[in-house]
């Protein structure tokens, strides 16, 4: 099972590994997704997030936001006890100032079928609003008990240290994770000084997202068709990626598992955010959550130098 880590300093305790929904459950049937969620709930990941994105199938009845119906018809059909899983939701602030905080936090439950979510992101929001009132309108909705706790998608360091100063003189609590891109390959901005002052500074966690440079580190590009081709359009993860492969051959594993293993076992990392659109691929990730309690100092050193 997937060990329990706190996030932050909120009082909320999640799996190690999350399942997130970008572009997943509007591509795949009903009943594959309902088998997705059951396989996670089977393998203690207990941390979902759903988000309002916009169709990319050209056949939903809605260009925004079907994402979350869909989501809504699977959670309902796998079974899953609400009161069993730690669910987030994003704030995108797209159509501020015509829409509030509230206002698009309670249209995402509406389509979801929820009452409430457990956690909400924000993202960075517009330049002509303050974070005053970014903090205010988070304030207000825990308040409300929409949700329970928050934090941000790429925001910069600045910004969220910032937001944490703001969230104190307002009685607010500030910001407890911060979703971030975090890879092997990619170390800024999560390893930067500044980034780390400003978590530390909000007793903030990470939620390590594109830990697999979209499917650079799984190795799925090194070869197509028996020739060769590019790895990726980063060349640093293209070069990365070699190395894993290499690594993991002779460690006998696979680069998915060293690269989750490399961020659930990297300092002020609460949760790796991973997709999946079958149970095998659920099933792939739990087990390099549990290669990643088995490395030794050694290997993980090897790791981290690649």
């Amino acid at each position: 099972m997937i060990a329990r880590r706190p996030l932050g300093a909120c009082g909320l305790e999640v799996s190690g590994l999350a399942l997130g929904s970008w572009q997943t459950w509007e591509r795949i049937p009903r009943e594959a997704g309902a088998a997705v969620l059951e396989q996670a709930r089977e393998c203690g990941i207990d941390f979902l997030e759903v988000a309002r994105y916009n169709d990319v199938t050209g056949e939903a009845p809605i260009a925004t936001g079907y994402s979350e119906v869909v989501f809504g018809e699977i959670f309902r059909r796998s079974g899953w006890p609400r009161e069993e899983v730690t669910i987030a939701e994003k704030l995108w602030w797209e159509f501020w100032p015509a829409q509030t905080a509230a206002q698009e936090l309670d249209a995402s439950l509406e389509r979801t079928g929820l009452d409430h979510v457990d956690f909400v992101y924000s993202d960075p929001p517009p330049a002509a609003l303050a974070l005053e009132a970014v903090v205010e309108a988070v304030g207000g909705l825990l308040r409300a008990g929409k949700v329970r706790a928050w934090g941000i998608v790429n925001w910069p360091a600045e910004r969220i240290a910032a937001a944490g100063r703001i969230a104190h003189e307002q009685g607010v609590p500030p910001p407890c994770a911060a979703q971030l891109r975090y890879s092997v390959a990619t170390r800024s901005p999560v390893e930067d000084a500044d980034m780390r002052a400003a978590l530390a500074a909000c007793e903030a966690g990470v939620v390590a997202s594109f830990v697999l440079e979209g499917g650079v580190l799984s190795g799925k590009y090194a070869r197509v068709g028996g020739g060769r081709r590019p790895l990726g359009e980063d060349p640093r993860a293209a070069a990365v990626a070699e190395r894993l492969i290499a690594l993991a051959r002779r460690w006998d594993t696979t680069p998915v598992a060293l690269a989750v293993a490399f961020a659930l076992t990297s300092p002020g990392v609460a949760t790796v955010l991973l997709g999946a659109t079958s149970p095998a691929q659920v099933a792939e990730n739990a087990r390099a959550a549990e290669l990643a309690r088995t490395l030794g100092e050694a290997q993980l050193a090897e790791l981290r130098s690649l």
